[in-house]
């Protein structure tokens, strides 16, 4: 479906499932479709909403910068619980998709069920390189986003030996995120890789988190595993799980494992959490 937000974007939504609400979102270039493997198991005792983020997939893109923030993104979730009569949820971010729905809770905590904070950070990424983000900014400008996709390619920020795994072992997957690259908006790229690298880090202002909460975190993942020990550390009653032989797409480099322990997870929350 097509749910228009507040400012007149379209975002591409889909739904599934009966039961509580649980919203997955995506991380920086990724779509709704990160999370289909899982979806029809966890369809079957939820109501599961899945989105492109604008800029992203089927949703619209539009070319102004100021169109894009996290707390625009933030926003958007809420138009599109709206949209679907959702009060509350169960919320889970990966990535960039991580770092919204931080600004979501913290913004509306009582729209939050239960949180799972996924291969993300509280601030900008340890190590992120302010240079080459600016590097990137500059050829999406100026040579255009196929160009930067290839400089991309050649520097694989996020490279592990399970992703490397996950290229061989599974057919289509190189042309599924080429897929997604291509779906990306110039504007929407430039103007949230220099917001990622340079929102403040909120990491003591999770401790007003107070929903059950899940940090999850592949096991290669360098950049994330340290400072999802220091999320789960924060918010009070925390859970941490270190998905193994996965790197920073855990759902896709060891998926059993990724829906075991989400799953195990929502089923502690089904029972501690009142219905409302």
């Amino acid at each position: 479906m097509r749910i228009v937000t507040d400012d007149g974007v379209a975002l591409e939504v889909v739904e599934q499932g009966t039961g509580p609400a649980l919203l997955l979102v995506h991380g920086f270039g990724g779509a709704k479709e990160d999370f289909s493997d899982q979806i029809d198991d966890l369809a079957r005792d939820h109501r599961v909403v899945t989105l492109d983020l604008r800029g992203h997939g089927g949703s619209d893109g539009p070319e102004d910068p100021a169109r894009y923030s996290l707390d625009r993104f933030a926003a958007d979730l809420g138009n599109v619980l709206d949209a679907l009569d959702i009060d509350t949820c169960r919320l889970l971010g990966h990535s960039m998709g991580g770092m919204i729905v931080r600004r979501f809770v913290l913004a509306a905590p009582q729209r939050v069920d239960a949180l799972i904070l996924m291969d993300t950070s509280p601030g900008a990424p340890p190590g992120l390189a302010g240079d080459l983000i600016d590097l990137g900014v500059q050829i999406a400008n100026e040579q255009g986003m196929a160009e930067l996709k290839r400089v991309m390619d050649a520097f694989a920020p996020l490279d592990t030996p399970a992703y490397q795994r996950t290229l061989a072992e599974r057919p289509g997957y190189r042309e599924f995120g080429d897929r997604k690259w291509a779906a990306l908006s110039r504007a929407m790229w430039t103007t949230m890789s220099i917001e990622i690298r340079d929102q403040p880090d909120q990491l003591a202002d999770l401790a007003a988190v107070h929903c059950p909460t899940l940090v999850l975190v592949g096991e290669q993942d360098e950049t994330f595993v340290g400072v999802s020990e220091q999320m789960a550390a924060t918010i009070p009653g925390a859970e941490l799980v270190v998905i193994p032989d996965a790197g920073h797409s855990p759902q896709f480099e060891n998926g059993p494992a990724w829906l075991e322990a989400l799953r195990a997870f929502l089923a502690r929350v089904d029972v501690t959490t009142p219905a409302r």
